[in-house]
């Protein structure tokens, strides 16, 4: 039996998947589950709310069970329950929230409200410990693509974040455009690896005028025009042409950033991390620049439990007490 003692409890509601974890304050993870609601969603081409809470009240104290019956672990010993206040769905926050809160009332173990970006950004450390500080984090998912500087795990500098639409969202809309599914990250890559991106659609706020923010909306935009233009574009080129935009933009902010602050690693989390097409074009910057590249394995680089355990330990550390409300929108700087 694992010792539960060393041991925080991390719950993630906050979109579409019900994910726990039992982590160690060097990340390791002792047992993970993920109750996925993809399918549940597909059919959408995106997340539908009301669907994803009641998807979550169904799955999260069976999540909870299968991960503690995993780890062979007594609960009522537990360091901490860590769990997602934001940002993210009202609906689905609040579940995780509430869950948490009653389960540590049950078992006499406190209760860590956690922000959902902070968890990401140590999600680069999940398993093995590999940033090296200062470190520069391009944190990309479905909800957020954000530049930060980051002097320790807890002490970060948001110095660029998105005007409007985040890349995950982009490749989601561009995936519903096609007619290609949910969530459409995956589906993009896969196509785009065997297409020649033979179009030149636009990088938004690409140049040394536009500072570090970012914009999507635009290039969707381009996307959904020639779409209509061209019904009979190849998908595999249209979805080459989309990726080579979205990362000639990330991969020049990226540079900037480093060039601008520098830094010893390159930290790139998110849902999006999982790109082979976006790992490969970091790869190629940090060796050009002769910086770390940090990366979370593939199985930490989406939404998951394991994540909020590992912040946990940075709130418990700090003495950091955060309120257990729900905030949509809480901004990366936040606890």
């Amino acid at each position: 039996m694992s010792s539960p003692g060393s041991l925080v409890l991390g719950i993630e509601t906050s979109c579409d998947d019900t994910a726990v974890a039992l982590v160690d304050v060097h990340g390791a993870v002792i047992s993970a589950c993920v109750a996925s609601q993809a399918e549940l969603h597909t059919s959408y081409g995106g997340v539908y709310p009301e669907l994803a809470s009641r998807a979550h009240i169904d799955k999260i104290l069976p999540t909870v069970r299968t991960v503690l019956s995993q780890g062979d672990v007594d609960p009522r010993g537990l360091a901490a329950i860590g769990v997602t206040r934001g940002p993210g769905l009202i609906g689905s926050l609040m579940v995780g929230l509430s869950t948490a809160c009653g389960l540590g009332h049950g078992w006499g173990v406190p209760v860590v409200g956690v922000n959902h970006l902070r968890g990401h950004l140590r999600s680069a450390d999940l398993e093995e410990s590999r940033v090296k500080y200062p470190a520069i984090v391009l944190l990309v998912s479905g909800g957020h693509t954000q530049l930060a500087r980051l002097q320790s795990p807890s002490d970060l500098q948001l110095i660029g974040s998105t005007v409007d639409d985040s890349v995950g969202e982009a490749y989601d809309k561009v995936a519903r455009m096609m007619g290609l599914g949910y969530p459409g990250g995956p589906i993009i890559d896969r196509l785009a690896a065997g297409g020649t991106p033979c179009v030149q659609f636009p990088r938004p706020m690409y140049g040394r005028g536009f500072g570090l923010d970012f914009s999507f909306s635009g290039l969707k935009t381009a996307v959904r025009r020639y779409l209509d233009d061209h019904p009979e574009a190849g998908q595999a080129d249209v979805a080459a042409a989309f990726v080579d935009a979205v990362l000639q933009v990330l991969v020049y902010k990226c540079r900037a950033a480093l060039q601008e602050f520098p830094a010893a690693s390159l930290v790139v989390v998110g849902g999006v991390a999982a790109s082979p097409q976006l790992r490969a074009a970091a790869a190629e910057l940090c060796d050009d620049l002769g910086v770390q590249l940090c990366l979370p394995p593939l199985k930490w680089s989406t939404d998951n439990g394991a994540m909020i355990g590992l912040a946990t330990w940075d709130y418990l550390a700090l003495g950091i007490a955060c309120t257990l409300d729900a905030v949509p929108g809480l901004g990366m700087e936040s606890f």
